[in-house]
């Protein structure tokens, strides 16, 4: 299994709603937002172990620009997005065929270890002197900052603006910024690295994950179409059955 960041972590479990030998020795290629990264390279190897043979790849990157990508023409056979209006603008460009929601996240603050700004709250980032980092507003991230900031009232004049989670979360572990407004799962995965600030208005501006099997799932290659495709729909299923859920839960993500 290659995959855009780390490696895949085995489980002795097997996916919901997948048979071995359904999709074996097929090859697809998964666009998923960066902060499914852990998870989905779990569930990936659970799929792998199931179907002998088969190779399942990733894409990890903003929503956004995954779905620059594939209106672009990058062929992928599955998409998961971080957010419904980017699975919205991929369906409407005819990429993607019937999506459900399988996830939910939320966002916090992270500081540096030890919290050298003394941020206690969502309100202390708007302070003089604060070097906050957010996720850029076509991001899911950074769409679901600007609605804390307006039930907040707190309007945040970040130093910069990342197109992906991780590179937020990159300026705050790197000492760049005094703090960064990044997704629960992302401050989980960081671990000791950084310390968290909860934001209690996040709970009202949750992310709904989508994942849908692309329309070209299967590629050109006639002859390998119902086999990649097969291994596809056994994705999908995996994330969305009983062993891919608890791969999302140990990373921090929500029920839809």
């Amino acid at each position: 299994m290659l995959a855009g960041c780390g490696a895949g972590v085995p489980s002795a479990q097997t996916p919901s709603g997948s048979a071995a030998g359904s999709g074996a020795g097929a090859s697809i290629t998964v666009f998923a937002a960066a902060s499914l990264a852990r998870p989905f390279e779990e569930i990936g190897a659970q799929v792998e172990r199931t179907h002998p043979g088969s190779d399942v790849r990733f894409q990890f990157a903003g929503s956004a620009d995954l779905v620059t990508q594939l209106r672009e023409g990058a062929p992928g056979d599955v998409l998961a997005t971080a957010d419904e209006a980017s699975m919205a603008r991929a369906a409407s460009a005819g990429l993607v065929e019937e999506t459900a929601p399988f996830a939910t996240n939320t966002l916090t603050i992270v500081v540096p270890t030890g919290n050298p700004a003394a941020i206690t709250s969502f309100a202390d980032l708007a302070h003089d002197g604060v070097a906050t980092v957010v996720c850029a507003p076509q991001v899911p991230c950074g769409a679901a900052t600007e609605r804390v900031e307006a039930l907040t009232g707190v309007r945040l004049s970040p130093v910069s603006e990342e197109n992906r989670v991780d590179d937020v979360l990159g300026k705050i572990t790197s000492g760049q910024a005094d703090a960064g407004v990044v997704y629960v799962t992302d401050a989980l995965r960081a671990g000791e690295a950084v310390a968290r600030v909860d934001v209690p208005e996040a709970d009202r501006a949750v992310n709904r994950y989508p994942i849908g099997v692309l329309a070209g799932a299967g590629g050109a290659d006639a002859s390998h179409r119902g086999p990649n495709r097969a291994l596809a729909t056994a994705f999908v299923d995996a994330v969305r059955g009983g062993p891919g859920r608890a791969a999302l839960t140990r990373a921090g993500f929500g029920t839809p």
